[in-house]
């Protein structure tokens, strides 16, 4: 049986997960999506760049044709997006744009060049990537992003903004297993991005101590002694080769995960990188949502005037947008009040006509103790009469159960036609009902039910005097009695089939043929 937790133990994860729910929510999240026909290898590219952003990006976050931007937009709110990472696609380029919710700005970036983590990993003769570097944001690094500009300051914040900020005396670096690089280029003004994992490994010992920390013996077949091994590391292979140098060594200020990895110990910090690679180069930076004025545009270039001219056009469409949803909204009221003026009108001619008429007024209940049997009040033939005026059609026949269905001119005045209805369907009937005096004799004509039934078969036979068909003889034989020529006419014989004639023939049918013939 297991042991129950204590109060400690309680408060301790209770508080744990109310610091991880205020962490998350303080911290950026991006949508990684695409928009438009962008084909094969982008849909791959979207989902690199969705590893990379992992913890905080929707890793399964499903597109569909018919989504719009404001659909984003509107879940972004709910669930703490802060910005926009969306791809598209042209005949000629791939773009990427960077947005910032809920009011922009927007970054419009042109990918000159892209490569995908498989084909990064690929390349590499030993790759370093596991689940477990996923579980934490990257390390952002940033260079060349101190440049004069206000598009370089606003596209360094950008980049900043998107991933969680780092509180250097308070960081956990085991918590850090990937690296972010952004590197920007002041003479082409592209922007290299670079993804790579992390690892730490000792340094000032000998490759073959090395070895046996990492639990792998070397062969020491050739070896007289096992400071060979110490001292000179043999049996080494040339990838093992230590690169390290000034340029990557480190103290570490805490313990490192790793063996040999500990606090105040000359470590070499290695970078391997996993993908995907991107050349940027940046386009325009507008305001909004991409709706707003421009901001920077690296290929136009305006003058104030023209800046000043094109704000007064927007303005001016703006305008015209606001006079017409006015209107729109006017019409709209306008026509409100119209229809509530014909209804008001049309209920007070229906109560003035039923005042004229000496109607029952609308607040008297109809009594409930009327027997079925009686006659229907005026007011139904009045109300069919009004609809057929104000509606120009007959109303159901259920709709008023009182008033009598009108004829249009040139209509004969017979009662209508009943129905026919189809078997299987409508209300039984019985044989009775059709015999019923109900039916009125009209025009002298002959009732239904005055046609003499029939009795069957039987009784017809009996009538016509005598046996059934098929018995030979007697009086009342319709057919067998009467005489054809000599012969009767029901006095042939039955056939008997081919199998009997054959052996007829076979026992003498030739003779008798034969005796007949000559007797004829």
């Amino acid at each position: 049986m297991g042991k129950t937790k204590t109060k400690n133990q309680k408060k301790a994860r209770e508080a744990a997960s109310r610091v991880a729910e205020e962490t998350y929510s303080t911290v950026p999240h991006t949508f990684v999506f695409h928009r438009g026909q962008i084909g094969k290898n982008v849909t791959q590219l979207v989902a690199d760049m969705r590893r990379v952003m992992e913890p905080f990006t929707a890793r399964s976050l499903k597109v569909r044709k018919n989504n719009v931007l404001k659909d984003f937009v509107a879940v972004a709110g709910p669930l703490g997006i802060t910005h926009f990472s969306i791809f598209s696609k042209t005949e000629n380029t791939v773009n990427m744009r960077l947005a910032r919710l809920p009011k922009g700005p927007t970054l419009y970036f042109r990918v000159a060049k892209y490569t995908l983590s498989k084909d990064v990993v690929s390349s590499l003769k030993r790759h370093r990537m596991h689940e477990q570097q996923f579980s934490h944001h990257p390390l952002l690094v940033l260079n060349n992003f101190g440049i004069e500009g206000m598009h370089i300051k606003l596209m360094a914040t950008m980049f900043q903004n998107m991933f969680p900020s780092i509180n250097v005396h308070k960081l956990n670096l085991n918590s850090i297993k990937r690296c972010v690089l952004l590197n920007y280029d002041p003479v082409s003004q592209e922007v290299e991005f670079r993804h790579y994992s992390l690892k730490v490994v000792p340094v000032g010992m000998s490759r073959g101590v090395k070895k046996l920390m990492q639990e792998k013996f070397p062969n020491m077949s050739k070896l007289e002694d096992i400071s060979e091994l110490l001292m000179k590391g043999v049996n080494l292979s040339e990838s093992e080769a230590e690169q390290d140098g000034d340029h990557n060594i480190t103290e570490l200020p805490q313990v490192y995960s790793g063996r040999g990895n500990m606090a105040s110990q000359q470590s070499a910090v290695r970078l391997t990188e996993i993908g995907p690679r991107m050349t940027l180069q940046l386009v325009k930076i507008s305001e909004g949502m991409g709706e707003g004025k421009v901001l920077y545009h690296s290929f136009i270039s305006k003058t104030e005037e023209e800046i000043q001219e094109m704000l007064k056009r927007k303005e001016a469409r703006l305008k015209e947008k606001e006079e017409r949803k006015r209107k729109q909204e006017q019409n709209v009221a306008l026509k409100k009040e119209k229809r509530d003026q014909n209804k008001q009108k049309s209920l007070e001619g229906i109560k003035r006509k039923r005042q004229q008429e000496g109607q029952v007024s609308d607040d008297e209940v109809e009594d409930p103790g009327k027997q079925e049997d009686q006659a229907p009040a005026e007011e139904s033939e009045d109300e069919a009469e009004y609809y057929r005026q104000a509606v120009g059609e007959e109303p159901d026949e259920d709709m008023f159960p009182g008033a009598k269905r009108k004829r249009g001119p040139g209509k004969s005045t017979k009662p209508f036609k009943k129905r026919k209805l189809s078997p299987g369907k409508g209300p039984p009937h019985d044989k009775k009902s059709f015999k019923s005096s109900d039916r009125g004799n009209k025009d002298g004509r002959k009732r239904f039910g005055d046609r003499k039934p029939l009795d069957g078969r039987n009784r017809f036979r009996q009538s016509e005097g005598g046996k059934r068909f098929g018995q030979k003889g007697g009086k009342g034989n319709r057919f067998a009695g009467q005489k054809k020529g000599d012969k009767k006419f029901g006095g042939q014989k039955p056939f008997k089939g081919r199998a009997v004639m054959k052996r007829q023939k076979g026992a003498g049918g030739k003779k008798d043929f034969k005796h007949k013939k000559g007797k004829s």
